[in-house]
């Protein structure tokens, strides 16, 4: 078995760090490692996942201390401490949502990503109340609609509040006492790690930490208040957006249990594949063929941009390879109004087929020595 590495290694803090050096230490290592900066490093992306896992431990002082007196092994025994699987099972999807909720707000965070992200709705203990799971979604674009920006209407299937009970899961509205945690709210644990026994605590799952459940369930719903249902999203996509960029739409992800809010939808862009351009951040690359007259004497050729065609203009004795710049016929910045350049790079192209009378011009040239 691989060792985990050191919490406190992994934030470069050390373990006398206060909160906010703990939170000033993840903030700089997320927009480090975020991976909307860092689109395709899968070294970057573990480092943003382990990052946010630490941070999630060491934020909150009752995990920090387990976590300091049992090390690893007190969220790897029996379940650890709830929040994402006892961290045991921590991926990228989770490092995201955590990032997003705690940070999704943030001025800071909004202007280097781009967009807002979810909120976070906490109770004053600081757990989340009965709040419905986030959704994501994957949203195909062309380049040509992430040039112009574009509205897109999408469909989700998620879970809404039942009507028959307006999402509170009781015909009446009769609550009773959880006879799982006696009305408490919270159950203990005796997990072993190797240090030996743990007690842990966590919110009862039957009651969802709020000590009661409903004494006549609702028929519609059978208790749970939601229901299944497919619903039209509308989302923009502002100009400029790249693979693995996500925009969050607050209250469209499924709904809380028992009246509690709504989840948020995630839109995660990714980007068809162009037949002539390849992108290269706000820079677009393309191909031309010319021909070997026109690189040897010079002159104009037509080609396509994403704003329509453009003549450009060929100097002669241009090599094959050569590359020409096209200012501002690239892809608008996202953040800015700084827009790319279309580079296009030429090759001469031989024909298979000649005619005779091509032969014989050639040949002529052979002779000439070119």
């Amino acid at each position: 078995m691989s060792m985990k590495a050191d919490y406190y290694e992994i934030l470069e803090v050390t373990k006398t760090a206060s909160e906010d050096e703990i939170k000033t230490a993840y903030r700089r290592l997320a927009i480090k490692h975020h991976p909307d900066k860092n689109p395709g490093d899968k070294t970057a992306e573990e480092k943003f996942r382990q990052a946010t896992e630490a941070y999630e431990i060491l934020k909150d002082p009752q995990r920090r201390s387990q976590y300091d007196q049992f090390g690893h092994a007190a969220f790897h025994q029996g379940g650890g401490a709830g929040g994402f699987g006892g961290f045991g099972g921590f991926d990228i999807s989770d490092a995201l949502r955590a990032f997003m909720s705690d940070f999704g707000g943030d001025s800071m965070f909004s202007d280097l990503f781009g967009f807002s992200g979810g909120r976070s709705r906490r109770s004053s203990g600081g757990q989340r109340v009965l709040r419905g799971s986030d959704l994501q979604i994957r949203l195909l674009l062309t380049l040509e609609e992430i040039a112009a920006g574009v509205q897109k209407t999408i469909k989700v299937k998620r879970k809404d509040r039942c009507p028959e009970c307006s999402g509170s899961g009781s015909r009446t509205g009769k609550k009773q006492s959880c006879s799982a945690c006696g009305g408490n709210g919270r159950i203990r644990r005796v997990a072993a790690s190797f240090f030996g026994q743990v007690i842990q605590e966590s919110a009862c799952p039957d009651c969802e930490g709020e000590g009661y459940t409903v004494a006549d369930p609702c028929s519609a719903c059978g208790g749970s208040g939601l229901f299944s249902k497919e619903a039209t999203v509308n989302v923009t996509i502002p100009a400029g957006v790249s693979e693995g960029n996500y925009i969050t739409i607050p209250d469209q992800g499924d709904a809380g249990r028992k009246g509690g809010p709504s989840g948020d939808l995630i839109v995660i862009i990714h980007e068809k594949e162009h037949p002539f351009f390849q992108r290269h951040g706000i820079d677009l690359l393309c191909e031309v063929d010319i021909t070997f007259s026109l690189a040897a004497l010079g002159g104009f050729k037509e080609v396509a941009t994403l704003d329509g065609k453009v003549s450009l203009k060929i100097p002669g004795g241009t090599p094959s390879e050569k590359i020409f710049r096209l200012k501002d016929k690239g892809l608008p910045a996202l953040q800015n109004r700084e827009r790319g350049d279309q580079l296009v790079r030429v090759h001469i192209h031989t024909p298979e087929r000649l005619s005779r009378n091509a032969k014989e011009l050639l040949e002529r040239l052979r002779q000439e020595g070119l």
